[in-house]
């Protein structure tokens, strides 16, 4: 019991005394200051850091220059000359390499940015802020293990840092451990509940452990501290959908856009939201201006032309599709919407080599082996047809497409008996007046015309205004009276 109550009593102080060692910083020197605006830290909470810390250097029009190089907004620039000094404040000039890598990250020359901060690193290799930006550069370069290595790094220097525990946090995000990445994220934020960035990763913990309604409440306490954060709106935007929320998520992703138009991620989901919700027109506009953002994006011209496809605008589909297989010609994607287009072409050789493009990358495809097995049909390949319409239903039992095609290969093929099978499971998953009117033809050319003409009966009551329907039934019917002669 004793040994409980010191953990209970341990675990409560360590926050307090996390937050008091932050509060007992000293001020913030032009090296942190740089690193932290290199390091991707946003400018609201830069201007917090200004305000809780106040400055341990001049800024002189040399040292702003430089911050203005390193990336530092003209807001934020606005605040510093304003904030006063220490009186022991450092007369010693910002490292200019320092400012280097923070315009090489600006322009996301990652490796030129590392290989500028290593000799710096190497010379104060115990400066938290050096580190810090290391991990961010790292961070960009998705290189996950190293970033947790420089973040980790930085935190042992700097273990009351907010900043660098929300960092962490992130880092297990994407580790795909949720548990640790939302623990990390209460620490940085039991340090400093005014951090923006915390609350977010925190809402980006909560989403990956499926705790929806925890994570939306996160992002909005983020956007109350920081409300012109886009990447928030987005992430609220992605909770929101998987929660069944359209509307509210088309919203977030507009307010996204609005905040940063140059947000080609969020053009894309909203188009792949609006594409779902059916407003094709509407998902074809926001995909088409993720494209113009991001011209070498594969997914967003594979999108576009799915968008196409799906509109009936084949030419434009493939336009785009054949564009895209230009730029990177192994992309695995869109083979079955190009082949969709070229069927409606009649384009049928062509398109029979993108289904089985389509197949070769997706071999469990069904859908992909019914089409194709459909188009050999037209061209009279019944042998290689049957084969692929059989996959077809191995792969998806409860296709009456694909039963009813297998049934009409093996009709086309003189099986009948066969045939009847799978007519007949055509029937059973989907009773269409369709699938009885075929299930007749088989069974009239086994001989059996009583079953046959219940089946035309059927048909024929199921779509009256249907004359071919009737037509065969009296046919059947006359058929059956001069046997009986």
């Amino acid at each position: 019991m004793r040994r409980n109550l010191l953990v209970f009593l341990l675990l409560t102080l360590l926050p307090l005394l996390a937050s008091a060692e932050q509060n007992d910083l000293k001020p913030i020197d032009c090296t942190q200051l740089m690193a932290w605006i290199a390091g991707g830290v946003s400018t609201p909470r830069l201007q917090h850091l200004l305000r809780e810390r106040t400055i341990g250097f001049f800024p002189n029009e040399a040292t702003i220059k430089l911050l203005i190089r390193a990336g530092a907004e003209p807001v934020f620039i606005r605040s510093l000359r304003v904030t006063r000094a220490t009186p022991k404040a450092s007369s010693s000039a910002c490292p200019a390499k320092l400012a280097q890598a923070g315009e090489l990250v600006r322009e996301k020359h990652y490796d030129d940015a590392a290989t500028t901060l290593d000799p710096l690193i190497a010379s104060d290799p115990h400066n938290p802020a050096l580190h810090f930006l290391m991990g961010y550069i790292r961070q960009q370069q998705e290189n996950w293990d190293r970033a947790f290595d420089e973040y980790s790094t930085s935190r042992d220097e700097l273990p009351g840092s907010s900043d660098t525990h929300s960092r962490l946090a992130y880092v297990f995000y994407r580790y795909d451990d949720a548990d640790k990445a939302v623990a990390e994220a209460r620490t940085a934020l039991s340090i400093d509940p005014t951090n923006a960035e915390a609350y977010r990763y925190l809402g980006l913990g909560l989403y990956a452990s499926h705790k929806d309604a925890g994570a939306l409440h996160a992002f909005e306490e983020s956007l109350a501290r920081e409300p012109k954060r886009a990447e928030v709106y987005y992430d609220m935007a992605i909770t929101l959908r998987d929660k069944g929320d359209a509307t509210a998520a088309s919203a977030a992703y507009r307010k996204a856009v609005a905040l940063n138009p140059q947000f080609w991620e969020a053009y894309n989901n909203l188009g792949l939201l609006l594409h779902d919700s059916g407003k094709l027109d509407d998902a074809i506009s926001a995909y088409r201006e993720a494209k113009r953002l991001a011209p070498g994006e594969a997914s967003v011209r594979n999108n576009l032309g799915n968008a196409f496809c799906d509109k009936g605008d084949y030419d434009s589909a493939i336009a785009e599709l054949r564009e895209l297989y230009r730029m990177i010609p192994g992309w695995e994607r869109g083979h079955s919407c190009l082949a969709k287009a070229l069927l409606a072409k009649g384009e049928i050789q062509p398109a029979i080599g993108e289904l089985r493009l389509a197949i070769q990358q997706n071999p469990a495809g069904a859908a992909e082996h019914r089409v194709l097995g459909q188009t050999l049909l037209i061209l009279h390949q019944e042998e290689e047809a049957v084969r692929e319409l059989r996959t077809a239903v191995e792969l998806d039992p409860d296709s009456p497409l694909a039963h009813h095609f297998l049934g009409t290969a093996l009709f086309e093929a003189q099986n009948f008996p066969a045939a009847e099978t799978e007519f007949r499971q055509a029937v059973r998953l989907q009773p269409s007046a369709s699938n009885h009117y075929y299930l007749a033809a088989c069974l009239m050319n086994l001989g059996r015309y009583d079953e046959a003409l219940a089946e035309l009966d059927t048909a024929a009551r199921m779509e009256p205004s249907q004359s071919l329907y009737r037509a065969r039934k009296e046919e059947l019917e006359k058929l059956i009276k001069a046997g009986n002669r």
